[in-house]
């Protein structure tokens, strides 16, 4: 599934919004820091009240980040797996008509086998008819 059209096309998709979401954060990161030392750097200045309401703010900041990062990583994982659902939702007719017209009862993913022979793999055949009739999946 992985290395056919469609599976490189999830991929490339999510590793793209991956890699937009890691630089949105990064760049959340780096403010949170530089708010971090400019606080820190006028702990002298500021009341200890006021101090207190600053480090807290920051505290709410790191939180809030944080529950946003996971949400969004977790969104990604979600999309992964819709799009990994609606791909075998579109292999397993062509698995059936494959196995009809070839009288096939039974059809293995490979991992799951211990020992065959290598005459008996299909997979080639149907790598190239999945990658004729499935070009991409489009991720949520």
């Amino acid at each position: 599934m992985q290395d056919s059209s469609a599976g490189k096309s999830i991929k490339k998709q999510l590793k793209k919004k991956r890699e937009a979401n890691i630089a949105k954060f990064k760049k959340i990161e780096e403010d949170i820091k530089k708010k971090e030392k400019d606080i820190i750097s006028k702990k002298n200045i500021l009341s200890q009240e006021e101090f207190k309401k600053k480090m807290v703010s920051l505290r709410e900041d790191i939180v809030n980040y944080q529950k946003e990062r996971n949400k969004v990583f977790n969104e990604i994982n979600r999309s992964r797996v819709n799009a990994s659902s609606k791909l075998i939702n579109k292999l397993t007719p062509i698995l059936e008509d494959y196995s009809k017209k070839n009288s096939i009862t039974l059809i293995i993913q490979k991992k799951n086998i211990v020992i065959g022979k290598k005459n008996i793999d299909i997979t080639p055949e149907i790598f190239d008819i999945v990658n004729k009739k499935i070009k991409d999946i489009k991720i949520d």
